[in-house]
């Protein structure tokens, strides 16, 4: 959830309020102390320009990562989601530090739950406070047209979501971009409720240890080696944070989907579309691929005029808002994606509803869902989304051999594939060392493009793999894995992997022959397969059906190319090491709790382990 370009703001010297000054950039900057209903006031950066021809909207972002170096040549030049096309059309730019932040006063909650009576006028939570910030603005700053656009990426994208659960009625268009929706089931702290350790600890402890942001000082360059030496989550309090850290403490008595985590979920708040909204995902969005998708297609379902629409691109993190975006990693789009968007989505949807005399821009149309299709490198314009038409779901079964076929298993007797899991020696999930995740040199950002040859041939990670393509194979919508998995334990996680293997010769670049490049990917935690409330233990050496979501995907695996399955049972320090033991908390497991066990991966006639791929099979819109 951090800010935008992987950077990690430091704390801002606290300056007074000032009165109206220009700026070298043309805009006029004033600060202010906002106060909300309860009488908290949040500090306020407002950057107008200084000769507007005319009244102007306002674009407002809310942030908990500081709002102090948002200064006018930013706004007007390289400062993400205010990038110059956008400037051009005319805004008045708000930048607010929320409750608890930096200059801002009151106490910051880590994604403050919606409040439980939202008929109370005293109840407060971000969507109230947006709501008092605009009703501020609208009176206090001259030459405004009345109108207001919210946006952001990550925490900030959730803060425009908010905004629009009780929306202003000057707000006319939001574009919450990378936006959490619910943090047990898919966004930054949990998958699928298997603990993302690495990102829990280090992002809570860099927001809850004072009113800036500051790294952890983990004193190390492998986070691998510290992670393993920390031993069981248990010590995390005991040796390092003493209970000082909320959200930590909130992982910990919490582990599985219970009414904290229900109550903090945006999913069961999202009854209405009242603002224009403008989703915005990245397909290898190490942070937040699963909220944006998700908070569009439950607004969807109260879509009755059409105000809802997604944009997902071939992106990280944020990456939409920041260069070119014609590559990401080693793995190039032949086209410069993320100024497209920017050029050609972003501003001219925020044209459209904050400038009147534009709100019918010519020539300019937005389909319901737009979608890049990586493999062919071409940009998708779809009435629904998943497709609901030109697609066919198809089985891919494992089958002997490593072999994965269009045909499922024939095999009557028992057949499996296993590996011995060790929580002593997990999978790395990137390329070691790996670094802090938002430390100097850090690969986090573009990890997902990583080549997965650097565990294709453990012990502890299973692959299984098509004939190379004589044709090109395109997939488009949901994607989604059946195991049929057993364990020598009483628990276990898998995760499972689809991955596009590039031809062994022929690349333009030597390094990309034979790359194993991750299309789609999710972590499963196998305790939760019948109940998220309630974990049972697995039976063992008992093998049960587990269903895997690996959420939605546009792409094309070209002729020459080959598609693989891997499955393993560790993606360390990602996700924390499972015990492998049931015990009713994984944040209390002991040591001797953690033991290692045999996972078998069956493909027998009655127990066929497949990918339901979403084909496409006719023309494509």
């Amino acid at each position: 959830m951090l800010l935008l370009g992987g950077r990690v703001l430091a704390a801002q010297p606290s300056t007074p309020a000032s009165a109206p000054a220009p700026t070298a950039a043309g805009y006029v900057l004033t600060e202010s102390m906002i106060p909300m209903r309860d009488g908290t006031r949040l500090y306020t950066r407002i950057l107008a320009p200084a000769n507007p021809a005319r009244p102007l909207p306002f674009l407002f972002v809310r942030t908990p990562y500081g709002v102090d170096g948002n200064t006018s040549d930013r706004v007007a030049t390289n400062w993400g989601f205010m990038a110059r096309d956008i400037a051009r059309d005319g805004y008045v730019y708000v930048f607010q530090d929320i409750r608890g932040k930096f200059k801002s006063e009151g106490q910051f909650v880590m994604q403050r739950p919606p409040r439980a009576n939202r008929a109370d006028p005293k109840a407060i939570d971000e969507s109230t406070d947006a709501y008092d910030s605009i009703d501020w603005l609208l009176t206090h700053v001259p030459n405004n047209n009345g109108r207001v656009g919210m946006t952001g990426v990550s925490y900030d994208g959730w803060t425009a979501a908010m905004a629009m659960l009780d929306p202003h009625p000057a707000l006319k268009a939001g574009s919450p971009q990378a936006s959490p929706a619910d943090m047990w089931k898919g966004d930054d702290f949990h998958h699928n409720g298997a603990f993302r350790l690495s990102y829990g600890f280090e992002y809570a402890t860099m927001m809850e240890s004072g009113k800036d942001v500051k790294q952890f000082d983990m004193d190390a360059f492998d986070t691998y080696e510290w992670y393993l030496r920390l031993g069981s989550l248990k010590t995390v309090n005991v040796r390092l944070l003493k209970g000082s850290i909320p959200t930590w403490n909130d992982f910990a008595q919490h582990p599985n989907f219970d009414a904290f985590w229900k109550r903090q979920a945006m999913t069961g708040y999202l009854d209405k579309v009242t603002v224009p909204a403008l989703h915005v995902a990245g397909w290898w969005d190490q942070e937040d691929f699963y909220g944006p998708v998700t908070i569009y297609r439950e607004l969807e379902k109260h879509d009755r005029e059409g105000k809802n629409f997604l944009v997902v691109g071939p992106w990280n993190h944020g990456g939409w808002m920041r260069g070119e975006g014609a590559s990401l990693g080693p793995i190039q789009f032949g086209q410069p994606t993320a100024r497209f968007f920017r050029d050609s989505i972003m501003a001219p949807f925020f044209a459209r509803h904050l400038h009147p005399e534009q709100l019918d821009v010519a020539g300019w149309t937005l389909p319901e869902a737009l979608v890049f299709e990586a493999g062919s490198n071409v940009w998708k314009r779809y009435d629904t989304w998943p497709p609901k038409t030109a697609v066919s779901p198809r089985a891919l079964y494992m089958r002997e051999g490593g072999a994965l076929a269009w045909e499922p298993p024939t095999a009557t007797a028992p057949a499996y594939d296993a590996y011995v899991s060790d929580p002593a020696k997990p999978v790395p999930y990137r390329q070691r060392p790996v670094q802090m995740t938002y430390g100097p040199g850090s690969t986090w950002s573009t990890w997902l493009t990583d080549d997965q040859r650097f565990v294709h041939n453990r012990p502890d990670v299973l692959s299984w793999e098509l004939p190379t393509l004589t044709e090109d194979l395109t997939i488009a919508g949901d994607l989604a894995v059946t195991l049929h998995a057993a364990t020598s334990g009483t628990d276990a996680d898998y995760v499972v992997k689809l991955i596009d293997v590039y031809p062994d010769s022929g690349m333009k670049e030597l390094r990309m022959n034979g790359y194993q490049f991750m299309v789609a990917n999710d972590v499963y935690r196998a305790r939760f397969r019948k109940s998220v409330e309630k974990p049972v233990p697995l039976v063992p050496n008992v093998a049960e059906a587990i269903t895997i979501d690996l959420h939605t995907q546009s792409y094309t695996f070209k002729k020459g190319h080959r598609v693989m399955i891997q499955v393993q049972s560790s993606w360390f320090p990602l996700i924390d090491r499972n015990p492998q033991t049931f015990v009713p908390n994984i944040f209390e497991a002991k040591p001797s709790d953690f033991r290692a066990a045999t996972q078998r991966i069956y493909r027998s006639k009655a127990k066929a382990s497949k990918i339901v791929l979403p084909v496409v099979t006719g023309i494509r819109p």
